[in-house]
């Protein structure tokens, strides 16, 4: 089991629910892999360094897990789909996860 985490740049027009809808989604696929629900981290909204989308400003979530990487295709197959999502990135952590 390896330990990933996903930063997923919301756009700032999606409200708190929109945001937690997706956010569900994300952690239901990542509970199908490992059975453990994710660390969800809220930084809430800040400047970008350069527009995205023609946005200046983008709601930061990260979300740490455990997987064996199976659902990595899966997961970002999903957040490409997602309007309200404006980029993202998953990084392997280490080889171990170790479970909070």
């Amino acid at each position: 089991m390896r330990h990933y985490e996903t930063l997923i740049l919301f756009s700032p027009d999606l409200n708190a629910e929109e945001r937690q809808n997706i956010l569900e989604e994300v952690s239901k696929i990542i509970r199908s892999d490992f059975g453990e629900d994710p660390l969800i981290d809220d930084w809430g909204m800040r400047q970008l360094a350069y527009p995205v989308r023609k946005y200046t400003r983008g709601h930061y979530v990260r979300v740490e897990y455990g997987s064996n990487g199976e659902i990595i295709p899966e997961l970002e197959r999903k957040l490409r789909i997602y309007e309200g999502v404006l980029k993202f990135l998953t990084v392997k952590l280490s080889e171990e996860y170790k479970a909070a």
